[in-house]
């Protein structure tokens, strides 16, 4: 009886344990979106986030989202960037297979509009089987903010449509410690006219591993901006250099 006793008051730590690392993860994880944003426009900045937990772990995927965006319903750019996750396994800690949950923000779009946007879609999913592992993940996905402007001079009004988007490329990851390390190496600035709309859509490139549609969860694969004849777009992207572990 006491043997029992000791088994099931032990996994029941265990299992305190791990919910209170994944409850503090997600609080890690929306801060590791703003921290992408405050490095993707600045060329040379550098951020280290430091998280601690004795079961689960930052992983990065890459390339996870691919953005197609069309002018006037022509393709003219993709973008291809990676995903990071907290990845902590069902063994240790599950809320059941298609658990789902939203962190930030509430909008399941890919496109995020307003100065105060962010640029990153934070939630919570578990989906087993997959191939790489059975987790519980926290997901820190980028995605597109969206600025509208209009400037007018005594001869002209001109309408102004920017988007911006952090694209996380893979760096090292020697895991020396419990660490995620954002550089941002580069920003490059495209624009083109518009006449009649915007047009951006999303794929999945690791539909094969169940990075896929029904992972990700966007209320919609494709979104459409109608704009003003005459309209300006311009699309900022930015390099950011994801590197684990590499603060000793």
């Amino acid at each position: 009886m006491l043997l029992v006793t000791v088994v099931f008051a032990n996994n029941y730590l265990q299992q305190r344990i791990a919910e209170n690392e994944f409850d503090a993860a997600k609080q890690f994880m929306q801060t590791t979106g703003l921290q992408i944003d405050d490095v993707s426009w600045t060329i040379g900045r550098t951020q280290t986030i430091r998280y601690s937990s004795t079961f689960g772990q930052v992983n990065f995927e890459a390339p996870a989202l691919n953005y197609t965006v069309f002018v006037d319903n022509n393709p003219i750019a993709s973008y291809t960037t990676g995903v990071l996750f907290f990845n902590m396994p069902t063994n240790k800690y599950n809320l059941g297979n298609e658990y789902y949950q939203r962190i930030f923000p509430a909008n399941t779009s890919f496109l995020q509009m307003g100065t105060s946007a962010p640029v990153s879609s934070i939630f919570v999913i578990e989906v087993v089987p997959m191939v790489d592992g059975n987790y519980i993940r926290i997901v820190d996905a980028p995605s597109i903010r969206m600025l509208n402007s209009t400037i007018s001079t005594s001869n002209s009004t001109t309408n102004y449509y920017n988007f911006y988007l952090p694209l996380l490329e893979p760096g090292s990851s020697p895991r020396l410690s419990q660490t995620i390390t954002l550089q941002g190496t580069a920003v490059s600035a495209n624009t083109y006219g518009v006449s009649n709309n915007v047009k951006i859509q999303v794929d999945f490139p690791k539909t094969s591993q169940g990075f896929d549609s029904q992972f990700f969860r966007f209320e919609s694969l494709t979104e459409t901006i109608q704009v003003p004849s005459g309209s300006i777009l311009q699309f900022y992207t930015s390099e950011v250099i994801v590197s684990l572990g590499l603060q000793g």
